[in-house]
């Protein structure tokens, strides 16, 4: 998933282990975001957005994101088009 926490970070200028104190998690689990190798719980994300008095929306990008939900991939959907079955 897409994120601007880098961005949002490095504009309040905080490093990635202030980050991690203020949201209760590791400098490890704060660049696993950043570098996109790891997604955040739905509470970790509203605590990041809180710090950055932003909206979730703002902070992780879900429109970018190349990743299905689950209920689309169970559906057998590709990019908003449902497969045929057939």
């Amino acid at each position: 998933m897409k994120n601007r926490i880098k961005e949002l970070r490095e504009r309040l200028g905080i490093t990635q282990e202030q980050l991690g104190q203020l949201v209760g998690t590791s400098r490890q689990a704060i660049n696993a975001l950043e570098t996109e190798k790891n997604e955040p719980s739905i509470w970790l994300a509203y605590d990041i957005a809180q710090v950055f008095h932003e909206s979730i929306e703002n902070v992780f990008l879900f429109e970018e994101s190349e990743r299905k939900s689950r209920a689309d991939l169970s559906k057998g959907v590709k990019n908003g088009v449902e497969r045929n079955k057939d």
